[in-house]
């Protein structure tokens, strides 16, 4: 058995000025990496690739990876790019002798020109080869459009937000790929979609209303009623046509001719999704008051770090990261030993690196990156403070999430204002790995207080060791106040855009 592999990742965030050209995709890859050289990087890594390479292998099978492009979140992808990569990928589809194909997609990619890239791709595959079984991997936030469904053999979602199961995801779509190319089962799959913008910051599974339904997915599967279940609860900073939560539900043709008992598990989690939608709407608290409270708790005496979330701007949802403005309010309150993971700006960092480890700076820090798509600006923050730290940023994840994948924050320093260490970076990193606090020095549990700039993700690496959480309404393109963005092409009417 011959399997080709490929991964083609990125999750757009229309609103986000951040650009996303061919570079950003191949961060960390050599210029010219060999099918062998990915195939080493990505085996036994917790991505979804990972686990297409942990059964395909068991199974003896000959595994083949031709392409790993992941993006961080931003801006739509310029069609050169997209045509780019996936022309690699469909190159090598073309040159035939396959017998299965593995893919690890998202599912919220957005070019210039199609808003569904992951349902073109696999529309091109099926131009060159119609009958080869295509298994598909894609993230809880895919946005997902009939082509996805109709043109894959079988499509497994991840069942966790932070998404630390996406190697378990991988392995389920090449486990049912391998029976399909057995011909032991004939995959048919049913979706579809509710109208509906679930907020980020209320997604996560480690609370409801998504861990019920990921919950129901889970036991789906593991009582055989069906081989794949997934509920996609959707990434609202895509203002497309099918942005929002669906389901897709993937069953055996030949024990369920009809597909009846898919279609009523479909039903069922869509109707229990829109059950509870109010659930799914994030009211934020005023910064000021909410930056008091993590003072308070920070300085109470109790054992741990309070974690405060600089939400707005989460570069793993297509944020800037150099918005201040929680930044300020920290500095202002004056919270006790407290760390600050990071503020992007590249700029500042050279000068850092100038002045040297030791030497005291004033920086002028983040604001420097345009919003078009809102109409209230970041702004410099002036900061003076001692260069405590400088790192190259390479380190490598410890996991859950990513596990054994390098990573890289590219140049960076910690300022130590005397009440904060500031980490100022020059490549978009969201903060969910404690590596990417000890890589610069920084023990989580000798902080009393942590701000992160992160949605749900941060819970991964530091979830077990936060005693509290406060949310810091802040300024940026991943803000839940839907108010603050002109969606122009979703589908309307739409919950909570308009009364349903």
């Amino acid at each position: 058995m011959r399997l080709l592999l490929a991964m083609f990742k990125h999750e757009t965030n229309t609103f986000s000025p951040v650009p996303t050209p061919y570079a950003r995709f191949m961060r960390g890859q050599p210029a010219e990496s060999t099918d062998a050289q990915r195939l080493a990087t990505y085996r036994g890594t917790g991505l979804a690739i990972g686990g297409f390479i942990d059964v395909c292998e068991a199974e003896g099978a000959e595994v083949v990876v031709g392409v790993t492009a992941e993006a961080q979140p931003s801006g739509p992808t310029d069609a050169a790019t997209y045509d780019r990569i996936a022309g690699q990928i469909l190159a090598r589809v073309a040159d035939g002798g396959w017998d299965g194909v593995l893919l690890d997609l998202h599912g919220a990619m957005v070019t210039t020109e199609t808003e569904d890239a992951e349902g073109l791709l696999l529309t091109r595959l099926r131009a060159i080869a119609p009958d080869l079984p295509v298994g598909v991997t894609l993230d809880m936030h895919a946005n997902v459009y009939d082509a996805i469904v109709s043109q894959a053999t079988v499509v497994t979602g991840y069942h966790t937000y932070p998404h630390v199961d996406m190697n378990a995801a991988g392995r389920r779509a090449a486990e049912l790929l391998i029976r399909t190319i057995r011909c032991e089962i004939r995959p048919r799959m049913v979706w579809a979609n509710r109208p509906m913008l679930p907020h980020v910051m209320r997604q996560g599974t480690h609370q409801e209303p998504n861990r019920g339904l990921q919950a129901r997915c889970i036991a789906a599967e593991a009582a055989g009623e069906v081989l794949a279940a997934s509920v996609f609860v959707g990434f609202p900073h895509a203002d497309i046509r099918e942005a929002g939560l669906s389901a897709v539900v993937c069953t055996d043709a030949t024990a369920d001719p009809g597909a009846r008992q898919a279609t009523a598990l479909r039903d069922q989690l869509l109707g229990q999704a829109w059950e509870h939608r109010a659930d799914f709407v994030f009211r934020p608290e005023p910064l000021a008051q909410a930056v008091a409270r993590a003072k308070a708790l920070a300085e109470d005496g109790e054992p741990g770090p309070v974690v405060l979330l600089d939400h707005c701007d989460n570069c793993a949802s297509g944020g800037s990261m150099d918005t201040t403005t929680v930044l300020a309010e920290v500095l202002r309150q004056g919270l006790p030993k407290a760390v600050f993971w990071a503020i992007w700006d590249p700029q500042a960092v050279q000068q850092a690196l100038a002045a040297g480890v030791g030497a005291e700076v004033t920086l002028s820090l983040g604001g420097k990156t345009a919003m078009p798509a809102l109409a209230e600006q970041g702004a410099p923050l002036t900061v003076t403070g001692r260069v405590k730290l400088a790192f190259d940023g390479r380190f490598r994840h410890r996991g859950p999430m990513y596990r054994d994948v390098p990573g890289d924050f590219g140049p960076s320093v910690v300022i130590d204002t005397g009440t904060l260490d500031i980490v100022v970076i020059s490549v978009h990193q969201e903060p969910f790995d404690l590596n990417c606090l000890s890589s610069v020095g920084i023990d989580p549990l000798q902080q009393r207080a942590i701000v992160l700039k992160s949605r749900v993700h941060w819970r991964a690496g530091f979830g077990a060791l936060a005693r509290a959480v406060v949310e810091c309404d802040g300024l940026g393109v991943t803000t839940s106040d839907y108010g603050q963005l002109r969606f122009q092409r979703v589908r309307r009417p739409i919950h909570p855009l308009d009364a349903l």
